[in-house]
């Protein structure tokens, strides 16, 4: 019995180890959608899910939500945006609800899922900008000293000591 004890706790700690990164359902999301093409096509784009990740450009809370100012960049395999790669537009995230802005900061990386709700007017600078807004359903912000870009899995016995 108390092997078994053992193994599931070991079992436990191995799979919650593994479960670091957010797992969006990607069921009915068309991959080719980033902002510009909600842009060129807002009809044929509003009501579809999207998924989409990128870095805070701004946050501002409302009455009774948050708005995310976001600048798009493919996501990997983590479905963590890829910061170095070229940026595909920018959105605003909309959810109801508050969010901390200290967390919520220019510079942090989020993924987000939900709906297109239509298109916005607004300004980059002084240029005349059309956002896409998005309904946020889903919300997952990245760790600020997550330097890695894929999962990593460690086995092995013994103290690794960290700096």
């Amino acid at each position: 019995m108390f092997r078994l004890y053992i193994l599931v706790a070991a079992l436990s700690a191995f799979l919650s180890a593994c479960t670091t990164t957010p797992r969006f359902d990607t069921a009915g999301i068309d991959a080719a959608m980033t902002p510009a093409a909600v842009t060129a096509r807002p009809q044929a784009s509003t009501g579809h899910r999207i998924l989409w990740g990128g870095v805070i450009v701004a946050a501002t809370n409302l009455r009774d939500a948050t708005e995310l100012q976001i600048l798009a960049y493919p996501l990997n395999r983590a479905q963590r945006p890829k910061a170095g790669a070229p940026p595909l537009g920018r959105f605003i995230a909309v959810r109801r609800g508050y969010l901390e802005t200290v967390d919520f900061a220019p510079g942090r990386q989020v993924t987000v899922t939900g709906p297109v709700e239509g298109l916005r007017a607004g300004h980059v600078g002084q240029m005349r900008y059309l956002f896409p807004v998005v309904s946020i359903r889903g919300l997952y912000l990245w760790p600020q000293d997550e330097t890695a870009t894929e999962p990593q899995l460690h086995f092995g016995i013994g103290v690794i000591l960290h700096n």
